[in-house]
């Protein structure tokens, strides 16, 4: 565990969206060098945005967003190449000529620059990466021909083969089924724990990650709560926040909304 005072990211009364459309609001938030952070909150609450604005795809329409220490108002800054990222799981074409290896070389490219060619060294990280997530024995196979849980092992070692100091993952147990959702979760528990990697995670599955994750930072539009779950999942916070669609139950929280509604 590094310096857990070490700032990575950090909101200073941030805003995102449009004049008149807010996805933000005035967001305060740090976050620190090796924390695993479980985003939450309902759909439309800001969740994807918060990501897309760690990696730089978004500038602040009002305050500042610092990452590494480094007022990145200018997109696309060079540290950008040091944030991984897992995007919402697609559907991959089962007869898309393209293999497991090839796939997780295109996260060198994005640490290389444009017109460099990757080496040698650039294909035994992406074997090492591989390696991480326990599929370096399919490195030849095709993608397409892999089941989904496996496509997301390939996916986190393409964001892994750029070398990154923060993994965001969006939504990565989506449209996985249970078992192999909770392989998918401790795959990240693990590479956190080795990699010391800062990890942001959004999920709509609070109890999957309530045991796994340091914090939870808990969205809707406006930063409604951070810090430890025990602190964060309190009924009357997740009711001002899920209203109606919270049911608590002895063990578990229940979040009743369309999981594959997407904004």
């Amino acid at each position: 565990m590094a310096d857990p005072q070490e700032p990575i990211i950090r909101f200073d009364h941030a805003s995102f969206g449009f004049p008149g459309l807010i996805a933000l609001d005035d967001i305060s938030l740090t976050i620190h060098e090796g924390e695993f952070v479980g985003v939450i909150g309902p759909n439309g609450s800001g969740k994807t945005t918060l990501c897309r604005a760690v990696l730089g795809l978004l500038a602040p329409i009002e305050g500042h967003l610092h990452i590494f220490d480094c007022a990145c108002d200018e997109l696309r800054c060079h540290h950008r190449a040091m944030i991984g990222y897992l995007p919402q799981k697609g559907v991959v074409d089962r007869n898309f000529p393209v293999t497991v290896l090839e796939t997780v070389m295109m996260g060198r490219y994005g640490a290389l620059g444009l017109f460099k060619r990757p080496g040698k060294h650039d294909h035994d990280i992406a074997l090492e990466a591989l390696d991480q997530v326990g599929m370096v024995t399919y490195k030849d196979s095709a993608l397409g021909q892999l089941s989904g849980g496996q496509q997301q092992r390939v996916f986190i070692a393409r964001a892994l083969a750029q070398q990154p100091k923060v993994l965001i993952l969006d939504e990565p147990t989506t449209g996985l089924d249970i078992t192999t959702q909770h392989n998918v979760i401790e795959l990240v528990q693990h590479l956190h724990a080795e990699l010391k990697l800062t990890i942001l995670l959004i999920t709509h599955d609070i109890n999957m990650i309530r045991s796994k994750v340091d914090r939870f930072v808990l969205l809707k539009t406006k930063l409604f709560a951070a810090g430890p779950p025990s602190e964060v999942l309190k009924p009357d916070i997740l009711h001002q926040v899920y209203g109606k669609d919270l049911v608590i139950t002895e063990n578990d929280l229940v979040i009743v909304e369309d999981y594959h509604h997407h904004h």
